[in-house]
């Protein structure tokens, strides 16, 4: 136990831990990867309105290499999917992942083969924001849950990333792709 009474009043004493995560924390930068309605509604999260520069998250990237944060906005097709692996896979660490909108998180109401039924089962996911499209008072709430997971990290791993911490778990089971096609009462 440090005795404050005798540091002199220009003295601070912390936790590197602290210090370090609190610098992440408040400099987050986000990569959007925005493909629909709920693109709006993050755009909508840089406006004077909700004002995301309030929380250290409004310089927004649109290169992976200088992004930590993805948010994947909108529907996401199989034909995206290989180019949003590529792009999570050039992020730097430590890097999170917020799905946005119930397009991203489970497919929506686009339940076809076109059109992936949640990012999850492709790449790892720590906060799902709901809605259809969330507003953007939900959008920052993810992001503030996302902060609450780097406060509670100790010092990142050197190149490892940490397992899923998930703010809030799916409860989508996704329907097996393709459905199967029944002729005549029997499976083709």
């Amino acid at each position: 136990m440090i005795d404050t009474q005798t540091l002199p009043d220009n003295i601070l004493t912390t936790q590197l831990k602290r210090v370090v995560n609190w610098a992440r924390r408040s400099s987050l930068w986000p990569m959007p990867f925005a493909t629909a309605c709920c693109g709006i509604e993050l755009m909508a999260t840089a406006s004077s309105r909700y004002d995301l520069a309030r929380f250290g998250a409004e310089a927004m990237r649109f290169s992976p290499r200088q992004a930590d944060l993805m948010i994947v906005a909108g529907r996401v097709t199989t034909k995206m999917m290989p180019v949003l692996q590529h792009i999570y896979q050039q992020m730097t660490e430590p890097k999170w992942v917020i799905s946005m909108g119930a397009c991203a998180s489970t497919g929506g109401v686009f339940d076809c083969y076109a059109t992936i039924q949640g990012i999850d089962q492709f790449m790892p996911v720590d906060v799902y924001v709901p809605g259809c499209p969330p507003r953007p008072e939900t959008l920052i709430e993810g992001i503030m849950a996302i902060q609450r997971i780097i406060d509670s990290d100790g010092l990142p791993p050197a190149g490892k990333r940490r397992p899923l911490q998930l703010a809030i778990e799916p409860s989508y089971a996704p329907s097996p792709q393709p459905v199967p096609l029944t002729v005549g009462g029997r499976t083709v």
